[in-house]
């Protein structure tokens, strides 16, 4: 594997780089920044990032059907038209709690807009735990709760099937699947497939490759892991030069890159003086495999 090169393509570091979606039909790359309360396009073209300025921790971004973007916001999910940088809500969840707020999200092979919530944290990863829940926003606006208890709702993707859903709930330091009908987006029968080594820390963000190997980005391990999920073996793991490692997507023209957000959000003077790319946004190519293009809300 001498082949894998990573590279930081975009320096000006994140407070928590999240949520990297390709764009196609731009050739750049979205993230967010969410305690920097930012949302992020970059260009390979002019290597620089653009972005915009929201009201709220923003935490995840997909692409619309119908144009422009939508976004997880504070609690609410919510439209975003890039030219005009115009924000508005499409509706709010957690309404009973006063201190969450959105984390990762993804679209499903059906257009539906799965995010899950958690507590805000006191420093990373340390925050009230179970706060958190799992919602779907579908196309015609309606949203679903799938179940609460939820510490940090992070990574989720679908099979090439579109048979099973998998998701993290990073302090599990577990990877689940659940059966997925893709008819309705119901969710049942949760497993675990994979636990974390004491090394790969915490489980954060994820996607899947054509072979239908999983990839997670290990927050406070440095690294994306390549998981086999049905037979719940590591294959590979991709050591990065930061240690905040938060999430992973395929992306480029024909999707054979993989970029990797990270975080610099407590990490001390010195700890930034050894990691000075941390909050940077890191391009891996060589891995030898390509992603699944994302899929854009229909509503």
């Amino acid at each position: 594997m001498s082949s894998v090169r990573i590279e930081c393509v975009a320096k000006e570091g994140c407070r928590i780089g999240e949520s990297p979606v390709w764009d196609e039909k731009e050739g750049a790359l979205l993230y967010v920044d969410i305690t920097g309360r930012k949302v992020c396009r970059w260009s390979p073209v002019t290597r620089q990032a653009q972005a915009i300025t929201v009201d709220a921790p923003v935490s995840s971004i997909a692409l619309r059907k119908s144009g422009g973007y939508v976004i997880t916001l504070g609690t609410r999910f919510a439209a975003l038209k890039w030219k005009e940088a115009l924000v508005t809500t499409i509706t709010q969840v957690d309404k009973d709690k006063a201190n969450t707020r959105f984390n990762d999200g993804k679209v499903d092979p059906a257009g539906r807009y799965f995010a899950g919530t958690m507590a805000e944290e006191i420093r990373p990863a340390v925050l009230e735990r179970h706060q958190g829940s799992l919602y779907t926003l579908f196309p015609d606006l309606s949203v679903v709760k799938h179940f609460d208890q939820v510490d940090i709702s992070n990574g989720l993707d679908w099979s090439l099937d579109h048979r099973t859903f998998f998701y993290i709930d990073s302090l599990s330091y577990s990877v689940d699947a659940f059966d997925y009908d893709l008819q309705t987006g119901k969710i049942g029968n949760r497993r675990s497939i994979y636990k974390l080594e004491k090394e790969e820390s915490i489980p954060d963000g994820m996607c899947i490759d054509t072979e239908g190997k999983l990839w997670v980005a290990c927050y406070d391990g440095g690294r994306v892991i390549r998981l086999d999920p049905e037979t719940g073996k590591r294959l590979q793991t991709v050591k990065l030069p930061v240690d905040k490692t938060t999430s992973c997507c395929f992306g480029g023209k024909d999707y054979s890159e993989m970029y990797v957000t990270s975080a610099s959000d407590g990490m001390d003077k010195e700890w930034l003086s050894r990691q000075p790319e941390a909050g940077g946004i890191f391009k891996i190519t060589g891995l030898g495999v390509k992603g699944v293009p994302p899929y854009p809300f229909a509503g």
